[in-house]
């Protein structure tokens, strides 16, 4: 059993938001300083976006397909995997770091992978090597985020499983709370998820309350007037933040 603090039906909901609106909410529940976000600073593409956003914990993989002597050596190194992805409760995204990138000659994602990913509890991956087979992956509901595409698999061969991994600039560890989308992913680590989703209810419902409307509630205002109402929406949207933050952090 997980003993994750999120229930499924708040993982449920955290995928009713995109990525930036979780930063958002992270943002204000964290006690870490903003910069020490761990979110992707690379140039990651999502090539299943009709799928909408993922959330899942951390699963990590390192992988090498240009070597055919590491592959003859670890003939079983798929069910390995597996048996790596099993063990673990869901949902799960797979951090998946190519050893020969940025020179990829292969992946490890691709339509048959993809289908016992997901049988295993997997709602998609991350990888900074390339994907195949997006189309077909998509068809079981698996998502997949990497590089670029790609044709071939080489000598793929998973490697070790279970450690740190860092890809598109972020240090994933397993069990961290990944959210991804077309705008890249943030891994939120277990100390800052139990408050998560009240943050990013109260984020994105205080910008529908002050600085949204006022950008937008503008007709027959001067130029003068909407900078003025500018200034006190975003004046309230703080305020409204920190008195959250407050009772969050100090209650």
């Amino acid at each position: 059993m997980s003993n994750h603090p999120l229930s499924h039906s708040d993982l449920l909901e955290l995928r009713r938001w995109n990525t930036p609106t979780i930063y958002n909410g992270w943002e204000s529940v964290t006690r870490q300083e903003r910069l020490n976000v761990v979110m992707s600073n690379g140039d990651v593409h999502d090539y299943v976006p009709q799928i909408g956003p993922m959330v899942g914990y951390a699963v990590t993989v390192e992988y090498i397909c240009s070597d055919a002597k590491i592959k003859e050596e670890n003939p079983d190194c798929y069910m390995k995997l597996y048996e790596y992805l099993a063990s673990v409760p869901g949902p799960k995204v797979i951090i998946a770091k190519d050893l020969d990138a940025p020179n990829c000659v292969g992946s490890i994602f691709g339509e048959v992978t993809a289908n016992a990913y997901h049988a295993l509890g997997c709602v998609g991956a991350i990888t900074n090597g390339y994907v195949r087979d997006v189309d077909e992956g998509s068809y079981a509901g698996f998502k997949m985020m990497a590089s670029r595409l790609g044709v071939g698999h080489a000598y793929s061969c998973p490697i070790r499983f279970g450690t740190e991994v860092e890809i598109f600039g972020a240090k994933v560890r397993p069990g961290m709370l990944i959210h991804a989308d077309k705008y890249g992913f943030i891994a939120i680590p277990p100390e800052d998820t139990e408050h998560l989703l009240e943050g990013v209810r109260f984020m994105d419902s205080n910008e529908c309350q002050t600085t949204i409307p006022a950008g937008r509630d503008t007709v027959g205002l001067t130029t003068d007037e909407v900078v003025e109402q500018l200034r006190r929406a975003n004046a309230q949207f703080a305020e409204n933040a920190a008195v959250f933050r407050r009772r969050l952090l100090n209650g």
